[in-house]
């Protein structure tokens, strides 16, 4: 990255460190998240994304580094700063004692909003997250989907240009989750910005058109998600008929081929999609019968385990 701005930056990390005593559990992470952008923010457990994330809405201070939200610095601008981010929190921390309506009014009242027009929004928002049969419940009566669907909803509340999503879909089901994927597909191309982490690696793949992987506080892979998946290439496998007798034949050696006796199997790793009629036009070429063939695209799982090996 160079020092110069960029006023398209929603957020801009540079050099992060985040201390606790003589352990450094962010060690010099920077990122860059254009406005408008749906941006992964991956990593194993203990590898300092919470703790990034801390930093950011001004829960963590800052040991050294700078970020900037729009171009404002959350330590010297930090109101102005702390107004355009939303958090929905991994943990729920709502007061229990407050009907969920009210959780909402609340909420704005941080950042200075009262009055009717919050009262109209925290019912907007309850109807578009389909909580408003529950406006008048405390928070303890909600199912577990019901309460992440408010933690989203009160990040909303104060309408963030940048959304932070810390674990959204941790504990829902499979229904939900698609629900989420849909309304954040929509909150994203209404033009708020959203980072995202998940331990869900097919959600990252899904949503996120750009992904930093972090291990050990350090960024270790930040490129758009098409090129990062495109690290390992896919594998063609082709199922014989029948078994080769002898050798693999050398026009399939040079291309990579390598055979599984045991299931008459020859796979070509790395494969480009485009090679592939030109390789089964070589296989049939050899006089060998096809039985069957599988196209395997790497998914975002191998390239992570490729990156931080657990």
């Amino acid at each position: 990255m160079n020092g110069s701005h960029n006023p398209q930056s929603a957020l801009r990390v540079t050099d992060l460190v985040k201390r606790y005593g003589d352990f450094a559990a962010v060690d010099g992470v920077s990122l860059d998240v254009a406005s408008g952008d749906f941006f992964g923010f991956l990593g194993p457990n203990g590898a300092g994304k919470t703790t990034t994330i801390n930093a950011i809405v001004g829960l963590a201070t800052l040991t050294s580094g700078t970020i900037e939200i729009f171009g404002h610095d959350i330590v010297r601008d930090w109101r102005a700063a702390r107004r355009l981010v939303g958090l929905a929190p991994q943990e729920y921390n709502f007061d229990r004692y407050l009907s969920i309506r009210d959780v909402l009014i609340y909420q704005a009242g941080y950042y200075g909003l009262r009055g009717a027009a919050v009262r109209r929004r925290a019912d907007d928002l309850l109807a578009r997250f389909e909580l408003d049969s529950k406006a008048g419940d405390t928070f303890v009566k909600l199912s577990g989907g019901m309460k992440r669907r408010l933690s989203l909803a009160r990040a909303l509340i104060h309408e963030p240009q940048l959304l932070i999503l810390d674990e959204p879909t941790a504990g829902v089901d499979v229904e939900l989750r698609i629900e989420l994927w849909a309304l954040l597909r929509e909150l994203n191309a209404r033009g708020t910005t959203i980072i995202l982490t998940t331990h869900y690696l097919e959600e990252a793949e899904s949503l996120c058109r750009n992904i930093a992987i972090v291990e050990g506080g350090k960024i270790v892979a930040m490129e758009p998600t098409a090129k990062l998946l495109g690290r390992r290439g896919s594998t063609l496998h082709v199922t014989l008929e029948a078994p080769i007798a002898a050798l693999v034949p050398a026009s399939l050696a040079a291309r990579g081929a390598i055979y599984d006796a045991s299931t008459r199997t020859l796979a070509f790793p790395n494969i480009a999609p485009q090679a592939i009629a030109a390789t089964l036009a070589d296989i049939q070429a050899e006089g060998l019968a096809v039985a069957d063939v599988d196209f395997a695209r790497s998914n975002l799982q191998d390239v992570f385990l490729d990156l931080v090996g657990h």
